[in-house]
């Protein structure tokens, strides 16, 4: 169990580091979208390739952000009959959503969206719009969010099978929401 501690503990650093980029490229959508309705109305400039790095950040803040998110056990749930609940039948659940659910949903999506992003590279994809990007990035970006979201995944499971033989504590209790 150790050995799969420090596998989760590495885990959890790289989705760290994934979920940094994403709050960054908040910021940074932002400032590219400002930047471009102050070129457009101001001095009549525009480019489909800044409205398309905006539709790329935000795929990668969804993708990027999503395995973050189930890091720190921020995700959506219904907290209603969650938080009722003791720690030990919370992990339960946590177990099986992990492997009925979200694992397998990542397996499924990362079969489909690998060959969608190996084609777009082999023929070097551009977008159909004018002056737009090439489109291999963001396809890759799919694959590459979802098996962070399943190794994520993996880790949380770890945990949950840890704290449940005692080896283990959670380091995030589930908290109730503030509204």
């Amino acid at each position: 169990m150790g050995g799969l501690l420090q596998a989760s503990r590495i885990i959890d650093a790289v989705n760290d580091r994934f979920g940094t980029l994403a709050t960054w490229l908040v910021l940074l959508a932002c400032l590219v979208s400002t930047g471009n309705a102050i070129s457009r109305y101001a001095f009549g400039l525009s480019s489909n390739a800044w409205l398309e790095l905006q539709w790329y950040m935000f795929a990668a803040m969804v993708f990027f952000g999503a395995p973050h998110t189930l890091r720190r056990n921020e995700h959506v749930r219904v907290d209603v009959f969650y938080s009722s609940l003791t720690e030990r039948t919370r992990i339960w659940i946590d177990l099986v959503g992990i492997v009925l659910f979200l694992l397998p949903f990542c397996a499924v999506l990362i079969y489909f969206t690998w060959p969608w992003f190996l084609e777009s590279w082999r023929i070097d994809e551009m977008s159909s719009n004018a002056g737009g990007l090439i489109r291999w990035p963001v396809k890759l970006i799919l694959p590459l969010g979802l098996t962070l979201l399943a190794l994520q995944g993996a880790s949380e499971l770890i945990k949950r099978i840890a704290a449940l033989t005692g080896r283990s504590q959670l380091e995030h209790r589930y908290e109730t929401p503030l509204q």
